[in-house]
């Protein structure tokens, strides 16, 4: 089969691999469908995850490449002999995160770190979705049955992007009815941030980016001010908009230090800074001046635990995540793919969608 595959810092490479087999009766083999590629995979291109490669070498003692992708529909092709929730011939969104839903972590739905080697794993720690098959763990718990009636562009999404901004930033930053909230980068997560954010009715949304094209989608999308980041200063516009109080909830969700800083000067006393991006390099953390203001500041990885309730929001028409799928690729274009997700803002680039049929 073809897939893209990691081998170290700016290289990766598309080229043949084994089909991949059933290792554990918990297993399913899936034939993918569609897929996409995530800000995560372009960060394990420029070398923000070492770990893959190290973690490889402690355990085999050697690196063949790990193929990326974490995200995607399939149609089932295989199961294991302990696999009762699916079937061969069912189409399914993969998540990703695999769970055991067994584990002391898993029982208190902190799936994103299953103790049975579950968690992120697919286009990490083993082979991901960017191929013709991918072999999924505890297939039981971590396939959600596509439902007829949901658009497979927004089924993707779902894999990760939504439930991400969903969990780690309106959840984590505690939004509630009424509050001014601020969404620091306008990607693929950032927008997830401000569609999920309106399930919870708060007043004000700002959204700063540096790519106005994503500014406007955000503004259509229902973001009530826009702030371009490159032009104005984002701390000095956001409070006046505020009227010098700052919001309720801030939520970086780009991962670098910029955004950060701009997230921990707008926060209000009480508040919630939620951290969504990832962050591959150290920032500096203004505790002098937060350790007074009783905040709330969270981080996380996605526990995929509100998939199911988004999927069913999704399929009810209230969220127009559609919108976020601005490009589409067959597979065979997959490094064209890559090459223009990476110059999102010349190519004006939201979500690139591939596809395998």
């Amino acid at each position: 089969m073809k897939a893209m595959v990691y081998y170290g810092e700016n290289d990766i490479r598309f080229e043949e691999r084994e089909k991949p087999d059933l290792q554990a009766p918990t297993d399913a083999i899936i034939r993918m469908v569609k897929t996409t590629i995530c800000g995560t995979d372009l960060g394990i291109w420029k070398g923000k995850n070492p770990e893959i490669r190290r973690v490889a070498e402690e355990k085999t003692g050697s690196f063949n490449g790990r193929i990326l992708g974490h995200e995607g529909v399939g149609i089932i092709e295989q199961v294991g002999s302990a696999v009762k929730n699916v079937k061969v011939g069912d189409k399914v969104i993969v998540s990703c995160v695999s769970r055991c839903g067994t584990c002391e972590n898993c029982q208190k739905q902190l799936y994103a770190h299953c103790r049975n080697d579950g968690g992120w794993i697919l286009g990490y720690m083993i082979d991901g979705t960017q191929a013709e098959y991918v072999r999924t763990p505890f297939a039981d718990t971590s396939l959600y049955p596509l439902p007829a009636e949901l658009n497979e562009d927004v089924a993707v999404l779902l894999s990760d992007a939504l439930p991400t901004a969903h969990e780690i930033g309106v959840q984590y930053g505690n939004v509630q009815p009424g509050d001014t909230i601020a969404i620091v980068g306008a990607g693929p997560v950032g927008m997830g941030c401000l569609l999920t954010a309106q399930l919870y009715s708060p007043s004000q949304i700002i959204v700063v980016d540096m790519d106005e094209n994503r500014l406007a989608m955000a503004k259509e999308l229902g973001a009530t001010h826009i702030i371009n980041s490159a032009k104005e200063d984002p701390v000095a516009r956001i409070m006046a908009i505020t009227d010098e109080r700052g919001v309720d909830c801030a939520m970086e969700a780009v991962g670098v230090e910029a955004t950060w800083n701009v997230c921990q000067q707008v926060v209000k006393e009480g508040g919630h800074l939620a951290n969504v991006g990832v962050h591959g390099k150290s920032v500096n953390f203004s505790l002098e001046k937060l350790w007074i203001k009783n905040l709330t500041i969270t981080t996380g990885l996605v526990n995929a635990n509100t998939t199911g309730m988004l999927l069913k929001t999704c399929c009810s028409g209230k969220l127009p995540i559609e919108k976020l799928a601005t490009h589409h690729f067959t597979f065979d274009q997959l490094e064209k793919a890559y090459d223009v997700f990476k110059h999102a803002a010349d190519e004006k680039a939201m979500k690139v969608i591939v596809d395998f049929a």
